[in-house]
């Protein structure tokens, strides 16, 4: 993976639009580690090969970045991403790691299920 940039997320990103395409979105803050400091709270998200379609996708921001994708009835987001890259498959994969390397979050998109 590279640091993001968003000219060329952005183009990529156009290339889904408005097509079935498979979706993975997952978010972590340590989830497995909660039990060595019971004064932590853990949460996450997570979702594999959900089958959407979006009208409009949107990278924001300065870094970490922030992703939307439009949907008929609402919309999938997706903050914190720092890194991304384009598989030889056409997946997009984009992820954000906090300040010690560690997966926070991943938004990904694939034409084929992952």
């Amino acid at each position: 993976m590279q640091p993001i940039r968003t000219e060329e997320v952005q183009t990529v990103l156009n290339r889904f639009a408005n097509q079935d395409v498979y979706l993975h979105l997952e978010t972590t803050n340590g989830a497995y580690a909660s039990h060595h400091n019971e004064g932590f709270f853990s949460a996450g998200a997570y979702i594999r090969n959900g089958r959407i379609r979006f009208s409009h996708g949107k990278i924001t921001g300065k870094g970490p970045y922030r992703i939307g994708l439009k949907l008929d009835f609402g919309w999938v987001y997706a903050e914190g991403l720092t890194d991304w890259e384009l598989t030889d498959n056409g997946q997009l994969l984009l992820a954000g790691h906090d300040y010690e390397g560690k997966l926070a979050v991943a938004l990904q998109l694939s034409y084929e299920p992952f």
